[in-house]
């Protein structure tokens, strides 16, 4: 199960910083002390500390603070969100965890209720918030963006990226506070990417994730910006990392493909084994496969939950979690940015939705027929938004 990016994008995480000389970790947290403090810097602007960050990006976030020339060293969306911004009216007391995605370090650094977003090795601004400096909106790469989570039914020994998706989540956000996941049932019959019509899901076997992803991409209109794959081990592994989801079951589940598991009814915190368990079931589930797809929103939403609730500071560990077990297409801007977007949803304004058809059959094999409920849940999230 692609929990929303790890979820999403890096969801279910605590605030663990990355293990400390992985192949892909770099400075985190523990490297406290390397970034010089406004009494041990020399030429360090007074007043402005950067606690566990590394030299360069401790610079650059004083230069942030100190209306320093931001031209070569933040994105042209960043850059132009702090072109207007003012000096810090005071001390400026920040922290930075440090973390990597597939590779290429990545920060956020809070102060107060600031957050600033960098990629490496060669620091750069690539979005946040600074309400302290009076910049009014975020600067989170826009919207609406949408981004296709992709659970992998690869096995043992099977490669992760060439086999059935059994999960396929569309995560959007609208850039307003506003989001949503809309599940595709699986047995969708639609146009693959690579060629002919099939199952939604075969477009992976037959074309990687790209592959998938375009076909989402062709049947939704949706323009989703890239990918997440993971798999059951990974999955199972990042959600017990982390102490377990938290979540409300509306429904005592037995799931007859792990071995009769039951999931009660009620508030509880999911084990890995547990969450895996509750969002593949579906021959128990009076809806079917829909019902399943329903419940594998339930579980990004509640992961969702919990990493708001943990803070933007948490996502750097998180992504470095999920590149550890997981693949993806998105560059670390991209995955920053839009894990960076979902801690700034309300609540209120996040739904979610299943696209459902009628069943049917095509080549000696049960199918959903593409209907009008799914397009016009397609329509609906044009915006973002599902709520």
């Amino acid at each position: 199960m692609a929990l929303a990016a790890s979820v999403a994008l890096g969801a279910c995480t605590g605030e663990a910083p990355a293990p400390a000389g992985s192949a892909t970790s770099s400075p985190s947290s523990s490297d406290a002390g390397t970034a010089p403090g406004p009494s041990s810097g020399a030429g360090a602007p007074s007043g402005i500390a950067v606690a566990g960050a590394p030299g360069p990006l401790a610079t650059l976030v004083r230069s942030v603070y100190t209306s320093g020339d931001l031209t070569q060293t933040s994105t042209p969306s960043a850059g132009a969100a702090l072109k207007a911004r003012k000096s810090a009216g005071g001390p400026v007391d920040a922290r930075a965890e440090v973390g990597s995605w597939m590779g290429t370090p990545v920060a956020v650094v809070t102060a107060g209720d600031d957050v600033t977003l960098a990629v490496g090795p060669t620091w750069k601004v690539v979005g946040g918030w600074w309400p302290s400096l009076g910049v009014a909106r975020p600067s989170l790469g826009g919207g609406p963006r949408w981004v296709l989570a992709i659970g992998s039914d690869a096995r043992k020994g099977q490669p992760l990226e060439r086999t059935r998706a059994d999960v396929l989540q569309v995560i959007g956000i609208d850039g307003n506070g506003g989001g949503g996941v809309m599940g595709m049932a699986r047995d969708l019959w639609v146009p693959l990417s690579t060629g002919g019509k099939g199952k939604i899901n075969s477009a992976m076997v037959f074309g990687g994730p790209r592959a998938q992803v375009a076909t989402v991409r062709s049947v939704t209109g949706l323009p989703v910006e890239g990918y997440v794959v993971l798999g059951f081990a990974g999955f199972m592994k990042i959600v017990d990392e982390q102490g377990g989801i938290p979540i409300v079951i509306p429904r005592t589940v037995v799931a007859s493909h792990a071995r009769n598991m039951v999931i009660k009814a009620g508030p509880q915190t999911l084990t890995g084994a547990e969450a895996l368990a509750y969002a593949r079931e579906r021959k128990t589930l009076p809806d079917g496969d829909f019902g399943r797809s329903r419940h594998q929103g339930e579980v990004i939403l509640a992961a969702a939950v919990k990493a708001k609730l943990a803070g933007p500071i948490a996502i750097p560990a998180a992504l470095t979690s999920f590149s550890k077990v997981g693949t993806s297409n998105l560059t670390a801007e991209q995955i920053l940015t839009f894990t960076a977007g979902l801690h700034q949803l309300s609540p209120l304004k996040v739904g979610r939705g299943v696209a459902k058809g009628a069943f049917g059959w095509a080549e000696k094999q049960s199918i959903v027929v593409l209907g009008a409920q799914a397009r016009s849940l397609f329509a609906a999230f044009r915006d973002g938004n599902l709520s």
